[in-house]
């Protein structure tokens, strides 16, 4: 048992993977993980959720691709990336020197990509599970992506299970009618977790020009101002599915992450805090452990899902 000087014990156990503590990195905030090295200790995490992989390198959305708004960001990068052969032989063996564990966020543009990019990651080590991004709003018209459809997540997700030998965490969106629903049809497929939410499709206006502030139109919303919908979507989804939930969205501070764990999460992932802070993950890891030793909360895990809900 990894018990902190404090003597708080931080260790998550996901069933299918254990966590030095409960705080990942959100894919697509935190790069590969490695530019953040100057800025942190990579091994005070529970873990790193890399930046979403396509097969071939992808060059994302035409600039601009972030805009500020009221509590949060808007960001339309189009998941940019190197592809997985850049990754497995130029980032990944950095990232297997790290204590921490790493996460690879598998994207694609068809069924066929995502079960390309796992086959092909499947024999590289040092990857502790596959994040199953099918709920970015910001690559096709209008937010289009499969967790919008329960018969469209449940056909990916046991696709992607058949074919994978690790764990999968499917990450949902936020941008649907019942989010209950897709979650269970996701857990129906097998997947081994679920995350969420991503972001929220968005988009902002320049007044002057009287023109999108996005190269792409639309953008994905988080930070502050999605909270409290992220955090009643995470409590709804806990409370209905067996599987372990990871929550995020508009989560800063210790407290924020807290919440979540209250609510059903068994982990959460930090995203938009990353870009006011570099060291905000941990920095909240550091907050969630000084909250539990100040009330006497022995283990973290004792707080998850204790909601009191009339």
């Amino acid at each position: 048992m990894a018990v902190t000087s404090k003597g708080v014990d931080l260790t998550t156990d996901l069933g299918f993977l254990k966590l030095r503590n409960p705080v990942l990195t959100a894919s697509g905030t935190f790069g590969y993980g490695l530019e953040f090295e100057p800025y942190m200790d990579l091994r005070k995490l529970g873990g790193i959720v890399v930046k979403g992989l396509y097969y071939r390198p992808r060059e994302g959305n035409p600039p601009p691709r972030l805009v500020e708004t009221a509590s949060g960001l808007i960001n339309a990068i189009g998941l940019q990336g190197v592809g997985v052969e850049a990754f497995a032989e130029k980032v990944l063996p950095k990232l297997r020197r790290i204590d921490t564990a790493v996460i690879v966020n598998v994207c694609g543009a068809d069924d066929d990509e995502y079960a390309a990019v796992v086959d092909f990651l499947n024999t590289r080590e040092g990857i502790a599970a596959y994040e199953l991004n099918i709920s970015c709003p910001n690559v096709k018209t209008e937010g289009l992506c499969p967790a919008l459809s329960p018969r469209t997540t449940f056909d990916l997700v046991k696709r992607i299970k058949a074919a994978s030998r690790r764990p999968v965490i499917t990450k949902l969106s936020p941008n649907v009618t019942s989010v209950v629903e897709i979650a269970q049809a996701a857990e129906e497929a097998g997947t081994d977790a679920v995350a969420l939410v991503n972001t929220f499709l968005a988009m902002a206006v320049d007044l002057e020009t009287r023109r999108p502030k996005l190269g792409n139109v639309f953008g994905g919303l988080s930070g502050p101002a999605i909270k409290p919908i992220a955090l009643r979507m995470v409590y709804q989804v806990a409370s209905r599915l067996k599987v372990p939930v990871i929550g995020m969205g508009g989560i800063m501070t210790g407290t924020d992450a807290l919440e979540f764990l209250v609510a059903g999460a068994a982990a959460v992932e930090v995203g938009t805090a990353s870009f006011v802070d570099p060291d905000a993950a941990a920095r909240i890891v550091a907050e969630i452990e000084s909250w539990c030793q100040a009330r006497g909360v022995a283990a973290v895990r004792d707080i998850v899902g204790t909601i009191r809900v009339p």
